[in-house]
């Protein structure tokens, strides 16, 4: 069972039961929030309308999360979560980060949703 457990170890080799707790500054929340929110916009460009697209920050014993999800007008919705470690906290993610996730956002709802539709769709004009 030990092994299951992180927190389990030798007292003085492994800090038993005592997650490491980080620290964040306000100008880290910031430049998260805006990272997300870029993330956020940059998704909601590559979808049509009808593509719910929203995102969350909390704070864990681990530090900042971030999620992104977008609900499709027809199937699952889809999100990408992260845990940014300090060094991303300082210095933000960059701009390809944010396009790799806005991107994948996407293409996994835009699947999603013609998953749900399928074939049969019957066409409403000609």
């Amino acid at each position: 069972m030990n092994g299951n457990n992180p927190y389990a170890g030798t007292p003085g080799i492994v800090d038993a039961g005592k997650p490491e707790e980080i620290e964040v500054s306000g100008a880290e929340v910031r430049t998260l929030r805006q990272a997300v929110t870029g993330i956020v916009s940059r998704t909601e460009q590559y979808l049509p309308d009808g593509y719910a697209v929203g995102a969350e920050l909390t704070y864990g014993t681990s530090g900042p999360q971030a999620t992104v999800a977008v609900r499709p007008p027809a199937g699952r919705p889809v999100s990408a979560g992260f845990t940014p470690d300090k060094e991303e906290l300082e210095s933000g993610l960059t701009d390809a980060d944010r396009n790799e996730v806005a991107r994948g956002l996407a293409a996994s709802a835009a699947y999603q949703a013609m998953s749900a539709v399928g074939d049969n769709i019957t066409p409403t004009a000609r």
